[in-house]
C-alpha cells in the first residue's frame, strides 16, 4: 500500500470517527440543555456544526484522491 492509499484509508477513517464524536456531541449538547446549561449547551451545539464542516473538508480530499 502506498501512502496515498494510506491517506485515503485514513480520510476514511477520520469522517467515521468524526461522524461519531460529532454524535456524541449532540447528546451532550441536548444534556446540558436539559441541565439549564443553555451556555454550554449552544457551545456544544457550535462545535457540532464545525464538526459538519471538517467532515465536508474530508469528504472534498477524499473525492480528490478517487
Amino acid at each position: 500500500m502506498n501512502d496515498l492509499d494510506k491517506l485515503k484509508h485514513l480520510l476514511e477513517h477520520w469522517i467515521e470517527h468524526n461522524d461519531a464524536h460529532t454524535h456524541t456531541y449532540k447528546e451532550w449538547a441536548a444534556k446540558a440543555e436539559a441541565l439549564g446549561e443553555k451556555e454550554l449547551s449552544g457551545i456544544l451545539v457550535k462545535v457540532v456544526d464545525e464538526s459538519k464542516k471538517l467532515k465536508e473538508l474530508f469528504n472534498e480530499a477524499l473525492k480528490t484522491i478517487k
